[in-house]
C-alpha cells in the first residue's frame, strides 16, 4: 500500500524537510548571524571562528564592485576615514539636517532628497547601500555554514526605529538578497532568547544600550504568551555617544588639528579605552596622530564615568515613560535583561540596578542574545517547528491616525497597540455634493496634524454627490508584523475604494520620535485647548454655509428685511471672529447668536417644507 505524505495545508513543502532560516542582528557597530541548529540558536562563525562582523565597510577606487567589509575595513578606518563608513546604522532614514554636530565629520556628506548620502571612492552611497554589503557578508557566512540557500531571514531593528528607518532595512536586507521572514524589535528578540523557551512567568524589562541606539520594553511572560506592554527609547544614543566623551575629552588635552583622520584615530582610541575600562581601573591612550600630534593620556574609570553620567541617565528617562505607559512601578518587574555591548560598562550594570531594585540579568552574551531571538523567531515563520508553544505579541511605538477638518488628528490606532493590527474608522464628507476626500494620513502624539509626523496622503474619488453628512467613507489602517503601514479608503454605498502603501521618504530624524512622545505630555493642556478651538471653529464654519444655503433658498419669502438683517448682521459678526482668530469663547458666543438669530427661521422652513410635503394629499390618502 503506497503511503500519502501529509503537510499543514499552504505548505508546499514535506512535514520532514527542514527550510534554513537566520536571525540577523544588524547592529550599530558588530553584527550577527544566528540559526537554530539541533534545536538551539547557534551564532554562526567566519573562517577565523569569529562571530562577530564588524558593521564597517571601506569602498575603494580600484574594487568598485567589491568593497571591503567587516574586519578588513575597519583596520583602515583610521587612514582612510572619508571611504570607510562605521555606525552607518545612525544614518539610515536621516537627513542632513537630523545629525548633531561631529556625528559623522568623518564622512563626506551629501544632503540628498530624502536621506543623507555619503561621498566615496567607489562613488555617492546611500545608507541603504552601505547597509546592504554587510547583509550580504552575513548572508555569504550564513550560505558557507549552512551549506545550502537561505529561505528567509528575521531581521531585528530598534523598537523605535519609525516607518522610514524600517523600510530602509528592508530594503537593504532586499539588496543584500534576502528574504525578509518579519522584522523584529531588538528587545523582543532578546526575551524570546531568554525566555519563552524556559517558561518564564512575570513581567520583565529589557534594557538595550547598543552602538547607537538606546530601546526599552516591558513586556509579560504568562503560559507561553510574550505580551509588548510598552516600548521607548532614544535612536540617538549609544556606545558611539560614549567614544565620543572620552574622544573629546582627549581632544581638549592634545593639540589635535580637529581633521577627519585624527577625529576617527581619537574615537578609536577612545572605543578601545572604553571597552578596557569595563575590566580594569585605568587605561592608557598611547598613539601618534596623523596630523603628528603625540598623545600619551591615562583615564580612570572614575574620569570615564564622570563623563558618562549624564549619558546613562539619559537612558533612564524612557524608561519611566516606558513604565508609565505599561502601568508598571519598577518595583514590579520581575527581571531585568541587558542587551547590548554597552551595557558591559559598570556604570551601565550600577544604574540599572539601583533604578529597578535589583541585579540584572546577564547570563547570555549581551552581543549574540538578540540575534539568538531572531533566529528562533526565523524558525518559526520558517515553517521548521510548531508556534503552538509560544505567542509573541509586539506594539507599534507610536500613534496612527487622520488629519480632519481644522488640521485636527483623529487617531485610528494608538501608541503600544498589538501587532499585527487593523482598524477602521467611518468618515463623512463636509460639504453638499462632495464628490472627492482627501486623505493625510499622519503618525504622532499631538492633537493638530502640523505637530505630527506627514507619512503619506491620497485621494478617494467617485463619492456620489449627496448632503454632507449623507456619505459614509470607511478607512482601515493595517500594521503588519513589520510595522509598516497601509491604509484603504471605501465609500459604503458607491464602493468606490483607494488604497496607499505608506512607503516613507526617509525623512524622520532619529530624535522627533522622542520629542513626539514628550511634546504630547508636556503640551497636551495646549493642545487639548487647540483642539476645541479648532472644534468651534470647524462647526462655526458649518453653521455659515448652512444659514447661506438656507437663506437663498427660503429668505426672500419667510423673513422680514429686518430679520434678514438681523441673520446678516449676526453671520457677519462670526465671519469676522473666524477671519480675526478670535478664541474658542468668542467664536462659541458669536455661533450661538446666528443660532438665536436663525431659530424662527428654521421654525417657518420646518413648517413650509411640510406644507410642501402635504400639497394636493388628501387625509385618507395619508
Amino acid at each position: 500500500m503506497a503511503l500519502l505524505q501529509i503537510a499543514e495545508p499552504g505548505r508546499s513543502q514535506a512535514p520532514h524537510q527542514h527550510r534554513i532560516s537566520v536571525g540577523i542582528d544588524l547592529g550599530t557597530t558588530h553584527s550577527l548571524v544566528a540559526s537554530v541548529i539541533s534545536g538551539s540558536p547557534t551564532v554562526l562563525r567566519d573562517a577565523d571562528g569569529a562571530a562577530l562582523l564588524p558593521s564597517v565597510v571601506r569602498y575603494r577606487a580600484d574594487r568598485v564592485d567589491a568593497p571591503e567589509v567587516g574586519a578588513a575595513a575597519m583596520v583602515a578606518q583610521n587612514e582612510d576615514p572619508h571611504n570607510t563608513i562605521a555606525s552607518v546604522k545612525r544614518l539610515m532614514g536621516r537627513q542632513l539636517k537630523d545629525l548633531q554636530a561631529g556625528e559623522a565629520s568623518a564622512y563626506q556628506l551629501l544632503d540628498s532628497p530624502g536621506m543623507v548620502g555619503l561621498q566615496t571612492a567607489s562613488g555617492h552611497k546611500s545608507p541603504v547601500e552601505v547597509s546592504a554589503e554587510i547583509l550580504k557578508a552575513l548572508h555569504q557566512r550564513a550560505r558557507l555554514s549552512l551549506g545550502g540557500e537561505i529561505a528567509g531571514a528575521v531581521i531585528t531593528v530598534p523598537a523605535y526605529f519609525d516607518d522610514a528607518q524600517r523600510q530602509a532595512t528592508k530594503d537593504a536586507a532586499r539588496l543584500a538578497g534576502l528574504n525578509v521572514l518579519r522584522l523584529l524589535n531588538e528587545p523582543t528578540a532578546a526575551a524570546i532568547a531568554y525566555g519563552l523557551d524556559r517558561g518564564a512567568e512575570g513581567v520583565f524589562a529589557v534594557y538595550d544600550l547598543g552602538g547607537g541606539t538606546f530601546d526599552i520594553s516591558i513586556l509579560r511572560f504568562s503560559r507561553g504568551v510574550l505580551e509588548v506592554l510598552a516600548t521607548g527609547g532614544d535612536s540617538a544614543l549609544g556606545g558611539d555617544d560614549f567614544d565620543r566623551a572620552i574622544a573629546q575629552w582627549l581632544a581638549q588635552r592634545c593639540a589635535a588639528d580637529g581633521g577627519a583622520r585624527d577625529a576617527r584615530q581619537l574615537l578609536t582610541q577612545a572605543r578601545a579605552a572604553k571597552e578596557r575600562l569595563s575590566g580594569v581601573e585605568s587605561a592608557r591612550i598611547h598613539c601618534t596622530l596623523c596630523s603628528g600630534c603625540k598623545v600619551d593620556r591615562t583615564i580612570s574609570r572614575e574620569v570615564f564615568e564622570h563623563l558618562a553620567a549624564p549619558l546613562v541617565e539619559r537612558t533612564l528617562v524612557p524608561v519611566r515613560a516606558a513604565l508609565r505607559d505599561a502601568g508598571i512601578a519598577a518595583s514590579q518587574i520581575n527581571g531585568v535583561i541587558l542587551v547590548g555591548g554597552s551595557t558591559r560598562m559598570p556604570i551601565v550594570q550600577r544604574t540599572v540596578a539601583a533604578f529597578f531594585g535589583r541585579d540584572p540579568l546577564i547570563d547570555l552574551d549581551p552581543d549574540q542574545v538578540v540575534a539568538m531571538g531572531a533566529a528562533l523567531q526565523a524558525d518559526v515563520l520558517a515553517g521548521n517547528r510548531t508556534s503552538d508553544s509560544w505567542l509573541l505579541l509586539d506594539v507599534c511605538p507610536l500613534s496612527l491616525g487622520l488629519e480632519t477638518m481644522g488640521g485636527l488628528v483623529e487617531r485610528i490606532i494608538g501608541r503600544n497597540s498589538v501587532l499585527p493590527t487593523a482598524r477602521g474608522q467611518d468618515f463623512t464628507t463636509f460639504k453638499d455634493g462632495q464628490t472627492a476626500m482627501h486623505l493625510h494620513v499622519v503618525q504622532g502624539e499631538r492633537e493638530l496634524s502640523a505637530d505630527c509626523r506627514s507619512l503619506a496622503q491620497f485621494t478617494l474619488r467617485g463619492i456620489p454627490p449627496m448632503a454632507a453628512g449623507a456619505a459614509r467613507i470607511r478607512v482601515t489602517f493595517q500594521i503588519d508584523a513589520d510595522g509598516l503601514l497601509s491604509v484603504s479608503a471605501r465609500e459604503q454605498a458607491s464602493g468606490v475604494e483607494a488604497h496607499v502603501e505608506v512607503r516613507p521618504s526617509y525623512g524622520l530624524g532619529d530624535e522627533d520620535v522622542a520629542r513626539m512622545l514628550s511634546e504630547g505630555i508636556s503640551q497636551s493642556k495646549a493642545d487639548a485647548d487647540a483642539r476645541m478651538l479648532r472644534e468651534a471653529q470647524v462647526d462655526a464654519r458649518r453653521l455659515l454655509d448652512a444659514t447661506a444655503a438656507a437663506m437663498a433658498e427660503d429668505g426672500a419669502e419667510l423673513l422680514s428685511p429686518a430679520e434678514h438683517g438681523a441673520i446678516a448682521q449676526a453671520m457677519h459678526a462670526l465671519s469676522d471672529a473666524l477671519q480675526t482668530g478670535a478664541g474658542r469663547v468668542a467664536v462659541a458666543g458669536a455661533a450661538d447668536t446666528v443660532s438665536r438669530a436663525t431659530g424662527e427661521f428654521a421654525a417657518r422652513r420646518m413648517n413650509l417644507s411640510i406644507r410642501r410635503a402635504l400639497a394636493g394629499q388628501r387625509i385618507e390618502a395619508l
